[in-house]
């Protein structure tokens, strides 16, 4: 520890010496998180961190003047460190008189207030921060849910937690904290400031990688990219849960409670202007619709803004599209950050309508949607029936449907060379086939299907004639996808292409392992080693049936062989068959010795 840092360290008194709080589990630039902080800084502003941070967010608040207010030292210590100007006791060692423009309480209060210090409980540290905010200032503050999709899918009930930070567990029955986003506008009220935009965390309160308003996720209940976000954000994980947090996210979003069950909300608040300086910006006001941390190969945080013409794209920073590397180290497929610049296209999401449909036992709406998909990618492709760019890597989980229009929800994902549009479609069917199969839903098909032949059987429905190599060569297709998606190399590809030829129905789905999910894939399994066992059973008695057949044909031999009619017949043919024996003989006797005269003839 240098002498610089000791003096950017405060220690009014109630510092915690042997504690951390600082997240282990953090994401590529802070995250959504940090993108919205950076939205409500403005340059230069003065800002607060109340709690334990991602030290990435000091990056990205670089153009502010960054204060943290941590419990542990060893944090600020790390803090420090980093250039950051720390106070390290609770809120109670803030000076008295000093304010920020915005306050940044992300990881919520009760990570604010230390045990060695005066406790102020819930509502005294936020009187105290919204003190510190001056008039016109900005609070972001976090309140996680009880109720959340997380605590729903989770193995450990949430009242049984007994780790060493989990001294204070937030429940419905404590009076002391809100509980959900009114109880809270409640508290900000009681406390001089205006709420404001209210953004729903998806899928853990902690580290979102997706923000979306909340009050557009609760009137836009059909938008098929807020089925796509919520579903790709659920469906990352290798914990094991209850049942599928990505099923269930959507299943809340379609009932208009996409908000209600979403783990966690970031609510912002500011303090009403004084009269001497004027109102608040109202640009501030505009925030984004939805920010979405896309992960690896990343391009950080991916914005979805609310414009005159609809919503639209946006990506932080300076975007350019990346230079093709050489043919042999060419990857299959590639993400273009400058794709993202136009209007995200209405619809609903083509997976959640085909779900549906299959539910249901409705082949007729399948037909028309899976025909019309069909139609729709042998519209996109060139001469030589070959789709490029974004087209040839729109899956059924990728493009949304408004009545009869298509169009591809995220362009950024690119295939780097033309795939044959037969291949296209099949990899795109098998991707919702094996979904379909190893997910348990129920469909109108018969349950020996395989995911091959399902695939074939979608083809037929699209009105495309696919064979089984036509679906070999999509799960090629689809290997390489992935491993230039996920970043694998060739080793890696070849086990990718492996392990996807060998999924089965009776498999559970990628992703989170479910014990709902996993219970279904016993009972499938069950089904098959019944059906298998009564094949084996059939087997057995046609083998045990043929072999009864042969033992009465050999008794029945014997028996004849053995009868008076049997004997004389014998006698009577046995002269007849030493006879044949002979003349055969005596004809190969006759043809040798020809064949010895003639060299001697040809000799004289």
């Amino acid at each position: 520890m240098t002498t610089e840092t000791v003096a950017r360290i405060a220690l009014p008194g109630g510092e915690m010496l042997a504690w951390s709080d600082l997240p282990e589990e953090r994401l590529p630039d802070g995250g959504p998180l940090a993108a919205l902080a950076a939205r409500v800084v403005p340059a230069g502003a003065r800002v607060l961190l109340a709690g334990p941070h991602d030290p990435a967010l000091l990056t990205r608040l670089a153009h502010a003047e960054v204060t943290c207010l941590l419990r542990s030292h060893p944090d600020g210590v790390a803090l420090a460190e980093r250039g950051a100007r720390v106070v390290v006791g609770g809120p109670s060692g803030l000076p008295a008189g000093e304010t920020f423009d915005v306050v940044v309480a992300a990881a919520g209060l009760d990570a604010v207030e230390s045990v060695e210090g005066p406790r102020l409980g819930w509502d005294g540290v936020l009187d105290r921060l919204a003190r510190a905010l001056r008039p016109g200032g900005t609070l972001l503050l976090r309140l996680d849910n009880p109720l959340g999709v997380h605590r729903l899918v989770a193995t450990a009930p949430w009242y049984a937690d007994r780790a060493d930070s989990a001294w204070t567990i937030g429940g419905v029955l404590d009076t002391d904290r809100p509980a959900n986003p009114e109880q809270l506008r409640d508290r900000l009220t009681g406390a001089g400031l205006r709420p404001a935009g209210c953004f729903a965390a998806y899928p853990d309160p902690s580290t979102p990688t997706a923000l979306v308003a909340a009050d557009e996720l609760d009137r836009r209940t059909t938008s098929g990219l807020f089925d796509a976000v919520l579903h790709g954000a659920c469906a990352d994980g290798a914990a094991t849960v209850l049942q599928d947090p990505a099923r269930l996210a959507v299943d809340a979003l379609h009932a208009g409670l996409g908000s209600a069950l979403a783990p966690g909300w970031l609510l912002l608040a500011r303090r009403p202007a004084d009269p001497d300086t004027g109102p608040v910006d109202p640009s501030a006001d505009a925030l984004p619709v939805a920010l979405v941390q896309t992960g690896p190969p990343g391009i950080g945080v991916v914005e979805v803004v609310d414009g005159p013409d609809g919503w639209r794209w946006r990506v932080g920073g300076r975007v350019s599209r990346p230079e093709p590397a050489p043919f042999a180290t060419r990857e299959a497929a590639y993400r273009d950050a400058g794709a993202l610049d136009g209007p995200v296209p209405e619809g609903r999401l083509l997976r959640t309508l085909l779900l549906d449909a299959c539910l249901r036992r409705d082949l007729d709406t399948v037909r028309r949607l899976l025909r019309g998909y069909a139609t729709w990618l042998a519209a996109e492709a060139d001469s030589d029936g070959r789709l490029g760019g974004a087209v040839a890597l729109a899956g059924t989980d990728n493009v949304v449907v408004a009545g009869d229009e298509h169009a591809v929800l995220d362009p950024s994902w690119r295939a780097a060379a033309p795939m044959d549009v037969d291949v296209v479609l099949a990899r795109s069917l098998w991707r919702f086939a094996a979904a379909l199969l190893t997910g348990g839903y129920a469909h109108p098909w018969p349950s020996t299907l395989d995911v091959a032949g399902l695939t074939v059987v979608l083809g037929g429905l699209a009105g495309r004639e696919l064979d089984r190599r036509t679906v070999d060569a999509a799960i090629e297709a689809e290997a390489a996808v992935s491993a230039a998606l996920r970043g694998l190399d060739a080793d890696g590809r070849v086990r990718l292409a492996t392990e996807l030829r060998a999924v089965e129905p009776t498999d559970p789905p990628a992703g989170p392992r479910s014990y709902q999910q996993l219970r279904e894939a016993w009972l499938r399994q069950r089904e098959e080693l019944t059906r298998l066992g009564a094949l084996l059973k059939w087997t057995e008695e046609l083998l045990t049936s043929r072999e009864r057949a042969l033992r009465r044909a050999d008794a029945t031999i014997n028996l004849l062989s053995g009868s008076l009619s049997y004997r004389v017949g014998r006698l009577a043919i046995t002269p007849a068959r030493l006879a044949k024996r002979g003349a055969r003989a005596a004809k190969r006797r006759a043809r040798e010795a020809l064949n010895q005269r003639g060299p001697r003839e040809e000799q004289q």
